[in-house]
């Protein structure tokens, strides 16, 4: 059995103790659950902020990713731009160097300048086609610049050997004695035993003399270098060309010479005027053409070129 001893003024005391937790109570409804409730509140919104903070950064992230994906695809394009462009003007370059080629060839080889025609595009045509091709990839592109530069890499070779014999043919032409050795004039006497027009007797005559006006013009008949332009014995005033491959010529008799030693001369050029210099009956020209140091036949150098 429990005694309980109260004081005289228990009654009001409870009463008090009541009211006190009473108003305890209200405040842990009134205050203190209200800001437990916020604060939880305020926390779970930290985390779904954070969540949303999260999710935005990786999006970022996937965005600078492209971005920088899109810079590194734009320079590589950007370069091979520039390499093509490159490539084209080089292969430009040596297509108009081929175009000089062609027409210098053209020339040399003497063809008609309407059959070749290296300025302007080769005549193309034929009819429309029906199949459509697909387009070209940029491999396939790439690929048609490598060829290309092959096949003008080919033709250039071609090209230069072709123009190699050219010349070739043409300096041989140039410096081969052949051609009339006076502006005008006929030939008086000919090669070989004659009569000795001083003398009366049988001699050799190691040229061939053609008759013309005093002052006329004597031509080289080939192209080479004067070795000799005075006086000599026997031919008066004479000039002697050096042509190369054995081949030497000589003009005599002359009224004045227009080289001196060492003068380059092209065929067909100048060198003396007509005279009667030296042993000599009237103006003329003795021709005279020596092969490795031997006199041979003017007469079929001179008809070579007719």
């Amino acid at each position: 059995m429990n005694i309980i001893l109260l004081p005289i003024n228990s009654k009001r005391s409870a009463q008090r103790l009541s009211h006190r937790a009473v108003g305890i109570g209200l405040v842990l409804v009134l205050v203190v659950m209200p800001a437990i409730a916020a604060l939880v509140g305020y926390v779970a919104g930290l985390g779904a902020g954070s969540h949303d903070e999260r999710l935005s950064q990786m999006v970022e992230e996937e965005l600078t990713a492209q971005r920088h994906d899109i810079s590194l695809a734009k320079e590589e394009a950007q370069e091979s731009l520039n390499a093509l462009t490159l490539r084209l003007a080089e292969l430009q370059s040596r297509v108009i160097r081929l175009d000089a080629v062609g027409q210098r060839l053209t020339e040399m080889a003497q063809l008609d300048k309407g059959e070749f025609d290296f300025e302007n595009p080769p005549a193309q045509g034929g009819p429309a086609s029906g199949s459509v091709l697909k387009g070209a990839e940029l491999s396939d592109f790439v690929a048609s610049f490598d060829v290309l530069s092959q096949q003008l890499d080919d033709r250039e070779r071609q090209l230069g050997v072709l123009e190699s014999l050219l010349m070739s043919r043409d300096l041989e032409e140039e410096v081969f004695p052949a051609g009339f050795p006076a502006e005008k004039g006929w030939v008086s006497s000919f090669f070989g035993k004659r009569t000795d027009p001083f003398t009366g007797r049988p001699a050799r005559h190691e040229g061939i003399d053609i008759a013309g006006k005093k002052g006329s013009g004597i031509l080289a008949v080939a192209s080479g270098v004067v070795t000799w332009s005075g006086d000599r014995y026997g031919y008066g005033s004479m000039v002697e060309v050096n042509h190369g491959n054995g081949y030497v010529t000589r003009y005599a008799h002359n009224s004045e010479n227009l080289v001196q030693v060492g003068d380059a001369v092209k065929k067909g050029q100048a060198i003396a005027l007509m005279g009667s210099s030296g042993r000599s009956t009237g103006p003329h020209v003795h021709f005279e053409v020596l092969r490795n140091g031997v006199v041979v036949n003017p007469l079929k150098y001179v008809r070579s070129s007719r």
